[in-house]
This record gives C-alpha cells, sequence and structure tokens, in this order.
C-alpha cells in the first residue's frame, strides 16, 4: 500500500450543513491528524480528494480554500503529517464537470500527481459519492461513521455492502496498518 486517499470534511474535519467555507470554521475530529501521521511514518503517501461547492454557490471563494487546505497542511507538520496531493472539486452539482465525486477525476488528478495507482489503494470517505468514486477509479472503498457516514451506512446498496465501515479516521488507520 503506497497510497491512502481521504475525503475532507466529515473525514479528517467536523462538517456543517452550511459548509465548511473558512479557517475559523474548519475543526478536525479528534484523532485524525495523527491517523494521517501515522500513515506517513508507515511510509504511505496521502492524498484529498474533496468536493468543495461552497465556491461555486458563492459562499467562499477559491483564496478562502486555499487558505484552509494551507492550515491544514501547517496542523498537520505540527503533528509529524503531511499529504502530497490535495485535489478539490470547486464545481457546483449542476455544472457537469468530471471532477465531481461520485465521478472518478478527483482520484485521477491524484494518480497523475502522484504518479502512483489507484487499483486497490483505500479511499475513505464518509459519503455515498466518495465511495462510488472509489469504485469508478479502482480504488477500494472504506466508510468512516463520521461525518454523513452513519445515515450512509443504513443506505449502502448493495453493490457497497460488503465494504469496511469504521468509527472514524483513526480506526481505519489502525485496521489499515494491522493489515500492512
Amino acid at each position: 500500500m503506497k497510497l491512502v486517499i481521504l475525503d475532507r470534511d466529515g473525514v479528517i474535519n467536523f462538517d456543517s450543513d452550511d459548509y465548511v467555507k473558512s479557517v475559523a470554521e474548519w475543526q478536525p475530529i479528534p484523532g485524525s491528524l495523527e491517523a494521517i501521521a501515522r500513515l506517513n511514518n508507515a511510509g504511505i503517501n496521502v492524498a484529498i480528494a474533496t468536493n468543495q461547492s461552497a465556491v461555486a454557490r458563492g459562499l467562499c471563494d477559491l483564496d478562502d480554500i486555499n487558505a484552509i487546505h494551507q492550515m491544514l497542511r501547517g496542523r498537520l507538520s505540527a503533528v509529524g503529517g503531511r499529504v502530497e496531493v490535495i485535489a478539490f472539486c470547486h464545481h457546483g452539482p449542476t455544472n457537469g464537470c468530471d471532477c465531481r465525486k461520485p465521478l472518478p477525476g478527483l482520484l485521477r488528478e491524484i494518480k497523475r500527481r502522484t504518479g502512483l495507482p489507484l487499483d486497490g489503494a483505500p479511499m475513505i470517505g464518509d459519503s455515498r459519492r466518495d465511495l462510488e468514486a472509489a469504485q469508478q477509479a479502482g480504488a477500494r472503498p472504506i466508510l468512516v461513521r463520521t461525518g454523513n457516514g452513519l445515515k450512509t451506512e443504513q443506505r449502502l446498496p448493495s453493490a457497497l455492502a460488503d465494504i469496511p465501515v469504521y468509527d472514524d479516521l483513526a480506526a481505519a488507520v489502525d485496521a489499515l496498518l494491522e493489515q500492512g
């Protein structure tokens, strides 16, 4: 395992029905940053694939999203972690792009930017669209119960019924590292 892909809102940080639009609104889920650092310490590259439609909705701009990601990188660095790539879709649901999950465009961008294969790479998310993007890209979908994960778990279609489900990112990372 050379690459783990994470969704952002609801997996690394708390999600909000009003969107995470600023540095002040971004709050990590306890243990998530340390979990990323554990992956890095095991020699695993971490990338983030995140839909950020708040930009298309006019609730924030690209500078706000970049500031959040800069802060995320700083907070990760403080605990010995890092992300190789943060790929985000700033389009809205009706823009017709190929990068918005559940389409696999963000994952393909991660593959292009890292040079690492997606086949079997764990993709950890809290929503059905994360899991479907992973499937379409040949990655291995994993669900966490944080964010929208509890609701997602209750509504999993049969095509996703057998995927691993963990309480949070820290538990998912523990399982991945135990599996080797």
